[in-house]
């Protein structure tokens, strides 16, 4: 073992600012690092490593592909980093404008994901994916990257060009990078609290995921309780964590009544003064309960952030 290995992936991701699971995906996919390990079969790092990490954690941040530059020595990334200092500190304190070069690059990634999924390619399409979330950043992926791709998906399963495997193979793909996607940044003390599920017999959990990560970046400590769940379960956690508001997904036309009812009694529960927000692909065939309810439907992504900010707003106030 080397002796200068001396530090654990836990460390290590501390002191590089690069998540456990996206340096052993770094590792893995692009030999970024080789690190060695312990008799028991632990990983350890050298400071060499860290440097390294630190460095091409900064050039991915700046929307560099971890692919071109894994393998680019100390004083490659140093004068990458140099050249391209301003840029780099604008795109770590805010996501990057979405222009029209990041338009043509998002929709050539619909194209490239769409064609991995065709052909039943999970490989593909998750290095697809890791590439175009460092490229594009983590907003612009999910809505103009995923939400046009999983709609494509949808439509081309109903039209017979794509099986509900190929669906399922694209959302677990996605499911596994929601290390990558979701915010490592702590919240506030003071940030206002979420609670995200979908209702009973509400199987599809990907939109409720991506609510949730998209609540993440605004600023909200979120609760995720996965699919499926009566009412009473998420009005128990609403009570637990202390959440001022709930969002929950609704992917698939179901049995109305029951859709209705399940409303109905979480709004109850929770009470008036906690925010109860939808949405969804099969939220709009739910519009008279969700008035009656007093539901913040969501229309859009930016809709969606639009109702966050406002509830932070009154959160501080």
């Amino acid at each position: 073992m080397d002796k200068s290995a001396q530090y654990l992936i836990s460390t290590v991701s501390k002191r590089s600012g690069v998540k456990s699971d996206l340096v052993r995906a770094w590792e893995r996919r692009y030999q970024a690092v080789k690190p060695t390990r312990t008799e028991g079969g632990h990983r350890v790092y050298t400071d060499l490593d860290i440097a390294r990490l630190k460095l091409l954690n900064q050039a991915t941040s700046n929307g560099h592909s971890i692919s071109q530059i894994a393998n680019h020595s100390l004083d490659e990334l140093k004068d990458l980093l140099k050249k391209e200092s301003d840029s780099v500190s604008q795109a770590l304190e805010k996501p990057m404008p979405l222009n029209g070069n990041r338009q043509h690059i998002a929709e050539d990634y619909v194209q490239k994901c769409y064609a991995s999924v065709l052909a039943f390619d999970a490989h593909a399409l998750e290095s697809h994916f890791e590439n175009a979330i460092v490229e594009l950043g983590t907003e612009i992926f999910i809505e103009k990257l995923l939400n046009p791709l999983l709609t494509l998906i949808g439509d081309r399963w109903r039209t017979g060009e794509l099986r509900p495997v190929h669906e399922h193979m694209a959302s677990a793909i996605v499911r596994s990078l929601t290390y990558i996607l979701r915010n490592n940044t702590p919240s506030s003390p003071d940030a206002p609290k979420m609670i995200v599920s979908t209702p009973i017999n509400q199987l599809h959990e990907l939109g409720a995921l991506l609510a949730g990560i998209i609540a993440e970046l605004k600023g909200w400590k979120v609760t995720y309780l996965g699919a499926n769940l009566p009412a009473e379960e998420i009005a128990a956690a609403v009570r637990f964590t202390d959440a001022t508001a709930v969002t929950i997904s609704i992917s698939c036309q179901t049995d109305d009544l029951l859709i209705a009812k399940e409303l109905r009694r979480l709004r109850k529960l929770i009470g008036n003064d906690v925010a109860l927000i939808v949405g969804g692909r099969a939220a709009g065939y739910y519009e008279a309960i969700l008035d009656q309810v007093g539901v913040l439907n969501i229309k859009s992504y930016d809709h969606f952030k639009e109702i966050l900010e406002e509830l932070s707003g009154q959160n501080t106030q």
